[in-house]
C-alpha cells in the first residue's frame, strides 16, 4: 500500500515552562526539543517509521529548518519526492510552551500562502490523507486518484476543508470543527449532544465515515449503525502536541493494513494517548510494537472499543442508532 500524505509543515520548538508566561517579563527556558511539525508532516512521518511506502506532498524554505524536516523524513523512509522548497519564503517555524498539565500554547511563524505549486503527482497512491491546508493540490490528488482511499483531517472549520470532506471516504474531526459545524455544544454529562453531533455531521457528508477526536475523552464513531465513545487511553499527560495527527497517522496505518474501523479507532485512540506521556511533537510518536502491545493487551482483557470510564467522568460508552431525522435513539444502550 502506497500513502500520499499532502499538506502543512513546520519546524517544531517545545520547551516546557512551569508558569506561562506573563507581560514584561523575561523567561529562560533550559530544555527544547526540536523536530518536524505540521499535521501531513506528521502522519507522513509516522507512516514511514511504521514501514508504510509514504510520500510527503508540502513546502519548505531553503533554510536550515527546511534542511532539517528533509533529512527528517528521509531518515524515517518517507519519500520526499514531491517536497517543494520555497526560495522566496522561509519555512514555516512553530515556538510550543508546554506547562506542567500537559496543555500546549503555540507560536507559528510563517506565511499561510505557501502553497505547493508543482502537485502532478507520478505515482498511484492507495491512501491519500489530506490536512485541508493546500485545497489546490488536494482537490488535484482527488480527482486524479478517483479509486484512492481518502482521508481528511477536519481540524479547522474553513470552506476550503468543507469542500474538501464532501470527497473523502473518512472525515476526522476536531472536536472544535464538529461544534462549530454542527452548532452543537458537546456537554459529556448529556450523550444526546454526541449523538446529535454525530448525526449531523452524517446528515451532512452521507457518503463519509465520521470520526470526531475528542481529546482526552477519546473518539466519537458509528461502527455497525451504532454511535459510539472510545474513552482515551488513562495517561500523566505530559504534552498533547501533535497528539491528534498521530491519531490521523496510525489511522491511516490502519487502513493501509486492511484493519476493520473498530481496530483501527483503537490503533489511533492507543497511539494517540502513548504519545502524550512524551514531550514533542514528532519526537512522541509511538513505535508500531508499542501500540500493538497496548492493543494486545486490550484484547486479553476483551475490552476492544469497551474501555471502563473515568469515574470522574458520568459520561459513559453510549450507542445509538443512527436516524435521517437527527434525533437521538431513545434507548441508547450502553456497552458497559
Amino acid at each position: 500500500m502506497t500513502v500520499l500524505s499532502i499538506g502543512h509543515c513546520t519546524y517544531d520548538i517545545t520547551c516546557p515552562i512551569n508558569t506561562f508566561p506573563v507581560e514584561n517579563q523575561k523567561y529562560r527556558f533550559t530544555q527544547r526539543i526540536e523536530g518536524i511539525g505540521g499535521p501531513a508532516c506528521n502522519v507522513a512521518l509516522l507512516l514511514g517509521k511504521w514501514g508504510i511506502e509514504t510520500y510527503f506532498s508540502g513546502v519548505i524554505g531553503s533554510d536550515n529548518f527546511g534542511s532539517k524536516i528533509k533529512k527528517d523524513l528521509e531518515t524515517s523512509n518517507v519519500n520526499t519526492k514531491y517536497l517543494e522548497t520555497n526560495y522566496e519564503l522561509l519555512t514555516s517555524l512553530s515556538m510550543i510552551l508546554v506547562t506542567p498539565n500537559g496543555r500546549r500554547t503555540t507560536l507559528n511563524v510563517g506565511d499561510e500562502t505557501n502553497f505547493i505549486k508543482k502537485f502532478e503527482y507520478l505515482i498511484t497512491p492507495d491512501i491519500i490523507f489530506m490536512d485541508g491546508h493546500d485545497y489546490n493540490a488536494s482537490k488535484f490528488a482527488i480527482n486524479k486518484y478517483g479509486q484512492a482511499i481518502k482521508v481528511i483531517d477536519a481540524g479547522r472549520l474553513t470552506k476550503d476543508t468543507i469542500e474538501l470532506c464532501k470527497y473523502c471516504n473518512y472525515i476526522i474531526a476536531s472536536k472544535d470543527f464538529a461544534e462549530e459545524l454542527t452548532k452543537i455544544k458537546i456537554d459529556y454529562n448529556n450523550t444526546q449532544t454526541l449523538v446529535g453531533v454525530y448525526n449531523t455531521l452524517k446528515n451532512r457528508f452521507t457518503n463519509s465515515q465520521i470520526i470526531v477526536t475528542l481529546e482526552e475523552h477519546g473518539a466519537l464513531y458509528c461502527n455497525n449503525k451504532q454511535i459510539k465513545v472510545m474513552p482515551g487511553l488513562k495517561m500523566n499527560a505530559v504534552d498533547t502536541t501533535a497528539a491528534g495527527d498521530i491519531f490521523h497517522g496510525a489511522f491511516v496505518y490502519s487502513l493501509a493494513n486492511g484493519f476493520d474501523l473498530e481496530k483501527s479507532v483503537t490503533y489511533a485512540n492507543i497511539a494517540a494517548g502513548l504519545s502524550t506521556a512524551k514531550l514533542g511533537g514528532s519526537t512522541s510518536i509511538p513505535t508500531v510494537n508499542e501500540v500493538i502491545q497496548k492493543y494486545n493487551e486490550k484484547l486479553t482483557a476483551n475490552m476492544p472499543g469497551q474501555m471502563p470510564p473515568n469515574p470522574n467522568q458520568p459520561m459513559m460508552n453510549q450507542m445509538a442508532n443512527q436516524n435521517p431525522n437527527n434525533t437521538p435513539n431513545n434507548n441508547p444502550e450502553e456497552l458497559l
